[in-house]
This record gives structure tokens, sequence and C-alpha cells, in this order.
């Protein structure tokens, strides 16, 4: 995804149902109890607490009925080591920032899941020794925050790393088994064919270790797609992937089939208007898909100008919207209908906000290919400078989710 666990008993008390059905008790801090139906979690639209100019949550719940969101993302600790992390800086152990969100959430009547993996900085499986151990990692996370789902966002370029895949499908199917109830899904790229090569490579893996998640879910968007019809055929295509890769019929493969998409404009320029998420929810739907989700909610809102100058931008969608257009999708997915109201419009960002700084004027040494950069180090390149947010080795600047924070022309 472009861009990303000590017992809470005393503050969150996790209870599986009966068995075979797919919902959750969770007991917030404030004493309410909350039961969400596995649709909404498959339903979570993804959101970043801590970077990209975090929307309220709160907010987004009042103005649209959205119960469940994806925080994301859990990664390794820049420096080393096999310990969980926000965005690869924030320890998980000592977080209090992203559980605040957590306890808000679910102090309304919703609760989250947590997404791992993702574009940037180094993940767990990559991090870890062996399946076991990035399991022991992920399950700091599921302890810490009594989570009822977990997201494995498994793309480039981890998904590259034979190993680090062998970790995370192990260490995916070592959670399923040992927190009962627990929603798993597994988020790759999307190509025209479905997936490419590495994403069916990691579809291998999974059927060699014999884990099922609730599904396989992919993004179909930054691979020259073009509009609701090419996202459509991509999962058309992944289904048939599917059903030859585990044995299903058509049906059970939609049953195990997700979409996670990109609302506006994508990094690569690709446009994903309202139009065309209502093109592919109703074919979700229709399906009887497992998951609809969408990269992000901090990007649901309209920039100034509506077009951005063209752009794509961490904090908003580059196309004319009311504030969260796009999580009421979200909701309609999981069967709950969206307040008919106007909301209440979103100020747009700032030009101070992590993707639109404001300009500088003496460039930094420029940016090499050769050099490792450090989170903090600064390189001129295309007429900008760029503040590196991890660890970087031959990543230009200038991907809209990549390792590289623009701080404006030089």
């Amino acid at each position: 995804m472009r861009r990303l666990h000590a017992c809470m008993a005393a503050a969150t008390a996790v209870t599986a149902v009966a068995a075979g059905t797919t919902a959750l008790v969770a007991t917030s801090a404030s004493g309410a109890t909350t039961v969400l139906d596995n649709r909404w979690y498959a339903a979570a639209p993804y959101l970043m607490p801590l970077d990209n100019d975090p929307p309220s949550a709160a907010a987004i719940m009042d103005a649209t009925g959205l119960k469940a969101f994806q925080l994301a993302f859990v990664l390794a600790p820049n420096g080393g080591g096999c310990s969980p992390t926000w965005d690869g800086t924030a320890p998980v152990a000592s977080d209090t920032k992203v559980k605040g969100v957590v306890d808000t959430i679910r102090a309304r009547g919703g609760d989250v899941s947590v997404s791992i993996g993702g574009y940037g900085g180094t993940k767990l499986g990559q991090a870890c020794a062996d399946p076991a151990s990035t399991a022991a990692a992920y399950q700091q996370v599921i302890t810490k925050y009594g989570l009822h789902a977990i997201d494995f966002d498994l793309e480039e370029p981890e998904y590259e790393n034979t190993a680090a895949v062998h970790n995370e499908i192990g260490a995916a199917k070592i959670l399923q088994q040992n927190n009962p109830g627990l929603y798993v899904s597994v988020t790759t790229a999307g190509t025209a064919d479905g997936t490419g090569w590495f994403g069916k490579q990691m579809l291998l893996e999974a059927k060699s270790q014999g884990f099922t998640p609730n599904n396989f879910s992919i993004m179909p968007f930054d691979g020259g797609f073009n509009g609701a019809a090419s996202q459509t055929s991509a999962l058309t295509n992944f289904n048939q992937i599917l059903q030859s890769t585990f044995g299903w019929d058509q049906a059970t493969a939609y049953a195990h089939e997700g979409f996670s998409g990109m609302n506006g404009r994508s990094d690569t320029g690709e446009m994903f208007p309202q139009a065309d998420f209502q093109t592919v929810l109703d074919y979700a739907t229709s399906h009887h898909m497992d998951r609809f989700t969408f990269w992000s909610l901090n990007r649901d809102r309209q920039c100034t100008p509506a077009d951005n100058g063209g752009r794509t931008s961490g904090t908003c969608s580059s196309v004319a919207q009311n504030a969260w257009d796009f999580a009421k999708f979200s909701v309609k997915f999981a069967g709950a209908t969206p307040p008919t109201g106007t909301p209440t419009p979103t100020p747009t960002p700032t030009p101070t906000g992590p993707t639109s700084p404001p300009p500088s004027t003496t460039c930094k040494p420029a940016w090499s290919a050769a050099s490792v950069y450090v989170a903090g180090d600064e390189a001129a390149y295309g007429g900008h400078n760029w503040k590196a947010k991890w660890w970087t080795q031959n990543e230009k600047p200038g991907a809209a989710w990549g390792p590289w924070q623009d701080e404006g022309a030089c």
C-alpha cells in the first residue's frame, strides 16, 4: 500500500462469540460494549494515525456512519531489530498516541484493524529470523490493542524476498491459530492479469503452508489501470488465479477475494473518482467478494484547487468531492446506510503539511543513488529539497508514498 501488542484487561476485553459466527465483542475503556461483524473489518479503509495530517476518526464516524478503521503501518524499527513500531519510529510497546485513537473509536461504537507492511520501510518479515519470531512481534500488537483483525500488506520490495514472505505467511498462520476468531486479510499488488509473478509466488507459499486467510486482496492501481473497467477485469482475472492455485470453485474464490483501491488520483496519475468506486463496489457486492477497502482516509477530502495542480497528495484526493465521500462506499459495503446530509466541509490541509511544505531557497547536496540515507538526511533532486523518512538507498525522491518527504523548491 503506497503511502503502512502487555494485556489490556483493564481497558479492553476481547471475546470470540459462538463458533462459526463472525462477530467479536470488545469492551472499551469507557465500559461501552461494541459488537462488529467481520463485514466491518472487511470494509475498513486505511488511516495513518501518525502521518499525512491524520483526520479525526470521530468526525468521520459522525459524518458517514463508518465503524471500522485500518490503521497503518506497523514496521520493524528503522535502526534494526525484530520489534513492532509505527512507521519504523514509534515503538508499539510505549505507544500512547495510537492507543488514544483506538480508544476514541471504540468509545463511539467502532473498532480497528492494524495493517502491517506497506510500501516503505523495513518489514518485520525481513527483520525477524523465522515465522515464530515474526508472529511473536505481531502478537505484541494484537495484545496491546486487543485486536479483532489484522492486515498483512505484502508488496514490493518485501514480497520479492522469499524468506521474508515465508516469515510473514508463517506468522499469519500462527496468529490465526493462536487468536481464534481473528480476521486476517492479505493485501498484495494488482496487475491487469490479477497479480504479478511475486504475488502468485506469495499465494503458492500460502498454499504450501496450508494457510487460508479470510481474503487475499489486490490493489489494482499504479499498474497502468484506467478506471473501473480495468479494475474489475483485474479482479476477474485474480479470481481465476485463486481458483487455479487453491482448487476453489468460482464462488469460493470470490468469497476469499478482496479489493483495495486508491481514491482519487493515484501515485502514477491514474484517476479513480467516486463513479469508479461505485462501479467496483457494485462488482464486489454482486460477486459476494469478502473485502472492499481503499487507501486512504487521510486523502478523503478535497484539495485546493480540487485537482491539486495535477499532483498526487497524501492529504487530499485531487478530485472534486465532499469530505469523506469515499468512506461512504466502505459503509455501504459493510451493509449500512450512510447519512444523507452533506457533511460539514473539512478544512483543506495548509501548505505547511507534509506533502505541501513551504519552499526553501538553498539546495542540499545532490541525491546520489549510491548513498545510504537515514531518517532526517536531506538531499536535492529535481529542483526540490527532500528529507528521508527512513533508511533508503537508490530510491529516487518524488514517489508519493516513497521514503522521501518533499521540503519544497530550491
